[in-house]
């Protein structure tokens, strides 16, 4: 083999080593946004993550080759190098990042895919000869990886469609009721309380944490549907029109309960009334099955709930606070323990109780418990079960280390009604001594209402904090308009700000003392918070 042969060889190693570090950190975007073609291509194109270093230097060698006629002995040497060193400096997301990259079957292939694409091209950009192709090979990769996305979507489509057969077999083999839960903030709190108090009383299954696509529950019922389960509770999540009745035609529900209908992903519904006729597609599966929808009075607010509701009045428990409510919300209060939530339910008063932060949680459970009464259950049974009822992790979750901190875990699913009642909650678990530490990136999905929600809620935390650690600050300028204008007759809160979670962890790690009360409210994802440096 001549030397000549060799450097064609080393820069095509090294041009492969490369893509395949790139194309990992690529797939680990592409994988949080479930990969959604348009999602990940919106992301490329508004994070600028397209390559520019490595290309720089191709271009940049480019010229120089032209400029000085050299060899492609020195030339092949010279780009193996630049590939080289840009591979040796590209981060693994299987170990580098916040939500790390995890290599399951589909997320394998489609790298394997990619990969095969990628070497095609690269023999390509070695057939050429010339610099500038092999900087069409870098700028392609992350098509490439969408390319090697839809070619196997028939396959996909196959496996996918015979793990769910086998889950709808299993499903109606053991035929529990199923009960549907959505909502835009607070169907995954009340799955947990609502899981909680019927398992206590029956065999229930209900999916495990935001598992709430058509894969994540056809995973739980092939894998943990006992043969004597009762009841089981679904979380369907919504990501456009259609998305919840592709769910109730798969897991055909009994009951339902509706929490919200509100900003949360408005990003992907533009307005309100969508959202509403997104969240009623498990109200007509519920109607259609002659069941019972229970829904926060609050959705009523929306027109086209209203109409609904309206027109098949019987089809609905109503849970609220005015008199034309089934079940009425007299009382919600937070106490250093936990919720108080009176209700009146025919003319009668019951207190509940449960072990869980921010009064938010008090319409969750006074939903949980009118589904379960009307499943049956005693009314004492419900109220011993909310006493026990664990706290639901990341969602305002209290922790308690030694160090005297109080530490307030809001980190998933931020919403602005969650984080207002978050903000409240600082206020009654105040120490004497104490600060109140916010630590936040902001919300995501939120589209035109962005600002907006961002600068309600800055101007309230600056009454309701005394630091505030904001993550990320260029992405949510009028939450900090919010902190430093809203003040009512006081100073504004001290104010951080840093690029990363990390950074902030660090300043507490350094700053932080016992008494403190501090907030985590939301931590996004890597697509959102980490700079993709390329």
């Amino acid at each position: 083999m001549t030397w000549a042969s060799l450097s064609a060889l080393f820069v095509l190693l090294a041009a492969i080593v490369f893509s395949t570090r790139r194309l990992l950190r690529y797939l680990h975007i592409f994988q949080q946004e479930e990969y959604d073609a348009g999602r990940f291509l919106n992301w490329l194109v508004s994070s600028m993550a397209f390559d520019k270093k490595l290309s720089a230097a191709l271009i940049l060698l480019s010229i120089l080759a032209l400029a000085t006629n050299v060899g492609p002995l020195t030339l092949n040497i010279a780009l193996g190098i630049a590939f080289a060193l840009s591979a040796a400096f590209e981060p693994d997301p299987r170990n580098d990042a916040k939500k790390k990259l995890v290599l399951t079957q589909r997320a394998t292939r489609i790298l394997g895919t990619a990969f095969l694409l990628t070497f095609i091209a690269a023999c390509l950009a070695l057939t050429f000869g010339a610099p500038w192709s092999w900087v069409v090979l870098v700028q392609a990769l992350p098509i490439l990886l969408v390319a090697a996305n839809y070619f196997l979507a028939p396959y996909e489509k196959r496996i996918q469609d015979g793990f769910r057969q086998r889950a709808e077999a299993r499903l109606a083999e053991v035929d529990p009721t199923v009960i549907g839960i959505t909502g835009s903030f607070g169907k995954t709190s009340v799955k947990h309380i609502l899981g909680h108090v019927l398992e206590l009383n029956t065999t229930t299954l209900y999916t495990p944490g935001s598992v709430n696509t058509v894969m994540g529950i056809t995973r739980i019922i092939n894998e943990r549907l006992a043969d004597n389960c009762r009841y089981f509770i679904v979380e369907m999540g919504a990501y456009g029109v259609g998305s919840i009745k592709r769910l109730t035609d798969f897991t055909p529900p009994k009951h339902g309960i509706l929490t919200a209908i509100g900003a949360a992903h408005y990003e992907r519904f533009k307005d309100l009334e969508t959202v509403a006729r997104a969240k009623f597609e498990l109200t007509n599966a519920v109607q259609q099955a002659g069941g019972k929808m229970v829904i926060d009075e609050q959705i009523l607010d929306r027109a086209y709930a209203r109409e609904r509701v309206e027109a098949d009045r019987d089809s609905f428990i109503i849970v609220g606070d005015s008199d034309a409510a089934d079940i009425r919300i007299l009382a919600i209060t937070q106490t250093d323990r936990g919720l108080n939530v009176t209700l009146e339910e025919a003319g009668e008063t019951v207190t509940l109780f449960a072990p869980l932060y921010g009064t938010h949680h008090g319409r969750n459970m006074a939903l949980t418990y009118a589904l379960a009464r009307h499943l049956g259950i005693a009314r004492d049974r419900i109220v011993t079960a909310m006493r026990s009822t664990p706290q639901i992790a990341h969602r305002l979750e209290i922790k308690r280390p030694a160090s005297g901190v109080i530490y307030l875990d809001d980190a998933y699913n931020s919403n602005p009604a969650g984080f207002a009642n978050a903000l409240d909650l600082m206020q009654t678990l105040k120490t004497a001594n104490g600060r109140r530490i916010l630590v936040t990136p902001g919300m995501a999905e939120l589209g035109a209402k962005h600002d907006e929600d961002h600068l309600t809620l800055g101007r309230k935390a600056a009454d309701t904090v005394d630091i505030a650690l904001v993550v990320k600050p260029e992405r949510i300028p009028t939450f900090l308009d919010g902190l430093k204008s809203g003040a009512a007759g006081g100073q504004p809160p001290e104010v951080h700000t840093f690029e990363t979670f990390a950074e902030a962890r660090a300043w507490l790690d350094t700053n932080e003392k016992a008494g403190d009360v501090v907030l985590i409210e939301n931590d996004l994802p890597d697509l959102y918070e980490r700079t993709f440096p390329t």
